[in-house]
């Protein structure tokens, strides 16, 4: 790839599949080159970043298990060498904080090892990922942190799910806090149901469940990838460069 230094570059994790997938390539469309992560599959990280190429954007695939705080150092020294081989950087400008994983269980039915996977994923891996990746983020950065329609609202069998995205939006309101000397902006995205093949593909393959879930939003549909990718690309344009420490649930006005 050619060296760059005048694109913006963000990072965006688990950006193989689903709602990363979307909003990397929503970004590459407002010029922003990324450095996407995968956790297994780089046959799709691969395509993204082929999709990416095709819109005259540049991106980088870097693999990363979000869970595992140990692999953290790891992946900062690839990101570094990433920088610096394609765009002549040490630095960064965006982190979305995507990577996921559903698991639905009634509370008298959860594991602690279901509870213990939930949480290194969504809130210790978040928490401590961040904090390795702030000393590469260019001062003016911004950082979204995925939560979910569950941390408002209650749905039978996420409980531990619900919880994790509740301390993602508390840690994310003391990073605009902490940060703002840095001028670096730190903002929540909550998406409600959306038809990926995220937690299974429910909402997407179970017809019962779909219809269930567009009865309960105002729009009368349920989400799909399309109506949060360009959502996030947008807050993280110049035009919300004021918009600081909230929480933006994206859902359609689903139970309302």
């Amino acid at each position: 790839m050619t060296a760059q230094t005048a694109s913006k570059i963000a990072i965006v994790t688990g950006g193989s599949r689903g709602l990363g997938r979307n909003t990397v390539v929503n970004l590459a469309r407002k010029g922003i080159d990324v450095v996407l992560t995968y956790h297994s599959n780089r046959a799709e990280a691969d395509a993204a970043v082929a999709e990416i190429a095709e819109l005259g954007g540049n991106a980088v695939a870097l693999q990363l298990d979000s869970g595992v705080t140990e692999s953290f150092d790891d992946f900062v020294a690839s990101l570094k060498t990433a920088l610096s081989e394609n765009w002549g950087r040490g630095s960064f400008d965006f982190l979305v904080n995507n990577a996921g994983i559903g698991i639905n269980a009634p509370i008298t039915e959860t594991t602690e090892e279901q509870f213990d996977r939930l949480m290194n994923i969504h809130l210790k891996g978040v928490f401590f990922l961040t904090q390795k990746l702030l000393p590469l983020m260019a001062d003016g950065g911004r950082i979204i942190n995925l939560s979910s329609g569950l941390a408002r609202f209650s749905g039978p069998g996420y409980a531990a799910y619900g919880m994790m995205k509740g301390g993602i939006e508390v840690f994310t309101r003391y990073l605009a806090k902490e940060l703002g000397t840095r001028g670096i902006t730190a903002n929540t995205v909550a998406p409600g149901a959306i038809e990926t093949d995220f937690g299974g593909g429910a909402v997407r393959d179970n017809a019962n469940y779909n219809k269930m879930v567009s009865s309960v939003t105002a729009l009368g549909r349920a989400g799909v990838a399309d109506d949060i990718g360009p959502m996030i690309a947008s807050l993280l344009s110049d035009d919300n460069r004021w918009v600081n420490a909230q929480r933006i649930e994206v859902s359609g006005g689903m139970n309302i």
